[in-house]
C-alpha cells in the first residue's frame, strides 16, 4: 500500500473542499471495496477523506411518505429497518443477498452504490484494463468472459456492475442526493447515475470531482410482490451471475431490473409492459441488444429462466 495522508472533517461542505483541493483524494467510510483495492495498488489515493462524523446515518420518512436512507447507514441497519422492511421489502432482500454478515455490518449505502467491478482482469494489475488503466486495452474481450456482461458493454469494457442493493433501487426509482464542493445540490435519478462504459469505462457514474452523497430518497411505496433472486456459483458471499429484482402486481403489470448482465443495473421500463405476457416476452426486449461472447450466453438463458421462477412466485403469492 502507498503512503497517503488522513483527516476527518466535520461538516459535509469541508469534506467537498477538501476532495475539491487535494487532487488524488477519496472518501471513505466502511472501507470494505476501497481498502481491499488500496492493497493491491488499484486505487492509489494520496489523501482520505473520512466522512464517518458527518452524520448521514438515519433513516427518515419524508413528507411525502416516502423513506430517506443516509448515506453512511450501514447495510445490516437498513436490512433490519422496519419501514424498509414493510414498505420497501425488495430493498431488505438484496442487501441480505449480498456479501457476508460481517461485510454488511460495515459496508454503507454510498460506499455499497459507489462499489467497483470484480472482473478478475480488473484485479490483475499484470494485465491491461481500461477500467483500470485508460487507454491500454480490455483482456477480457479476448479472455475468459463467464462472469462478464452480456449487454451494455463496449469494444472497451465488458466488465459488470457487481451490486444487489442498486438493482434493488433501480426497480424502486431511487434518488441520489449529492452535494457539491460549492455547497449546491444534485438530486440525481438512480436512471442517470450509473454510465455505459463507452469509450471511457473508468467514468462509472455521474458523480463530479469532489462530489459527495449524502442520501438515497426512495419514492412513496408501490404495491405488489416484491422478489430477489440472485444465481450465483454458491450460496452465499458470492456476486450474481445474474439477479432478478422484481415488483409483481396481481394484475401482472411491474418492474424488472436485472443484475449480473451489464455494467450497471439493468432496467428497460418499456419491456415492462410485456410481463403480463410472460419471461420471454419480456426477455426479447429487456435483452434485445445482447451481445454475448462464446463464455457467457448462458446468461441470456438464465435470466429469463430466473425472470420465469420470479413471476410463477409472484403468482403463487397473489392468490
Amino acid at each position: 500500500m502507498k503512503p497517503f495522508t488522513y483527516e476527518r472533517p466535520s461538516t459535509p461542505a469541508a469534506a467537498a473542499t477538501a476532495a475539491q483541493q487535494t487532487p488524488g483524494a477519496k472518501f471513505i467510510a466502511g472501507g470494505t471495496n476501497l481498502l481491499d483495492l488500496m492493497k493491491l495498488q488499484i486505487e492509489t489515493p494520496v489523501h482520505l477523506i473520512d466522512i464517518n462524523g458527518l452524520g448521514f446515518d438515519r433513516i427518515e420518512t419524508t413528507p411525502d411518505g416516502g423513506l430517506q436512507v443516509g448515506a453512511l447507514v450501514r447495510n445490516t441497519d437498513l436490512a433490519a429497518n422496519q419501514t424498509a422492511r414493510r414498505n420497501y421489502p425488495l430493498l431488505p432482500r438484496a442487501l441480505l443477498a449480498g456479501a457476508s454478515g460481517q461485510l454488511r455490518n460495515k459496508a454503507t449505502t454510498a460506499g455499497n452504490l459507489l462499489q467497483r467491478t470484480r472482473c478478475p482482469y480488473f484485479y490483475d494489475t499484470n494485465l491491461p484494463c481500461n477500467k483500470r488503466v485508460p487507454g491500454s486495452g480490455c483482456s477480457a474481450l479476448q479472455g475468459s468472459s463467464r462472469s462478464l456482461a452480456v449487454i451494455g458493454g463496449s469494444n472497451a469494457c465488458i466488465a459488470t456492475y457487481p451490486g444487489d442493493m442498486a438493482v434493488a433501487l433501480r426497480a424502486l426509482d431511487a434518488t441520489i442526493n449529492t452535494v457539491r464542493a460549492d455547497g449546491t445540490v444534485r438530486n440525481i435519478p438512480i436512471a442517470d447515475f450509473y454510465r455505459l462504459p463507452g469509450k471511457t469505462p473508468h467514468l462509472e457514474n455521474a458523480l463530479e470531482p469532489a462530489e459527495l452523497i449524502t442520501s438515497v430518497t426512495l419514492p412513496k411505496p408501490i404495491g405488489g410482490t416484491h422478489i430477489y433472486h440472485k444465481v450465483r456459483d454458491r450460496a452465499s458471499y458470492a456476486f450474481a451471475l445474474v439477479s432478478v429484482a422484481a415488483i409483481v402486481r396481481k394484475d401482472g403489470t411491474g418492474r424488472v431490473a436485472l443484475g449480473g448482465v451489464a455494467p450497471m443495473p439493468w432496467r428497460i421500463e418499456a419491456a415492462e409492459a410485456e410481463l403480463p405476457n410472460g419471461a420471454r416476452a419480456v426477455m426479447s426486449r429487456l435483452m434485445a441488444d445482447a451481445k454475448p461472447t462464446c463464455d457467457n450466453g448462458y446468461k441470456v438463458t438464465l435470466a429469463e429462466r430466473t425472470l420465469d421462477a420470479v413471476l410463477t412466485e409472484a403468482k403463487e403469492v397473489s392468490q
